[in-house]
């Protein structure tokens, strides 16, 4: 089986390297994470270096307007940060707060089976939007459903059958 990072059941993509800033190799980070400076908290990042991981060890980090920039171990100038652009950042899952039982992380929730109230399989959840006035679960099956996960949409969340009922109709 090829490496797949979206596989990978120890890792969890939080944002990505998409620019340089200034001249002494700091770098723009897209965070994933919410709030966005959360992703500065989580220590080592790792992003895929010829089909493994490899650590990014961060010396330095700020909020900077409406981005995060960083500072990278071994980076010292803007033709060195280049090079790490585009590079998707993971950390590791165990490195999240535990959450109660009735709370849960988005990517904890893909795979599960989304059900409607007749008993519907509506397909597998395959990502979650946050659409700014709220998430959305967005399944694959005979058809793809965006499906607004708030109440009274949803209805329950069963972590150990990996199933989410919901009040959707099928052809909607």
């Amino acid at each position: 089986m090829a490496f797949s990072p979206h596989l990978d059941e120890k890792k969890l993509l939080v944002g990505k390297i998409n620019g340089f800033f200034g001249v002494q190799g700091w770098v723009k980070i897209f965070s994933y994470t919410k709030p966005r400076k959360n992703i500065l908290e989580y220590q080592p990042w790792y992003f895929i270096n010829n089909g493994s991981y490899q650590v990014i060890e961060i010396i330095s980090g700020r909020e900077q307007s409406k981005t995060i920039v960083a500072q990278v171990k071994g980076i010292d100038n803007r033709d060195e940060a280049v090079q790490l652009i585009g590079k998707d950042l993971y950390i590791n899952k165990e490195q999240l707060p535990e959450l109660d039982d009735d709370e849960h992380y988005w990517h904890e929730l893909t795979g599960f089976r989304v059900i409607n109230k007749n008993e519907v399989d509506l397909g597998i959840v395959d990502y979650l939007v946050d659409t700014g006035s709220n998430h959305v679960l967005v399944t694959k099956g005979d058809t793809e459903h965006w499906i607004p996960y708030i109440e009274p949409f949803l209805v329950s969340v069963d972590k150990h059958k990996k199933v989410i009922s919901v009040d959707w109709e099928e052809n909607f």
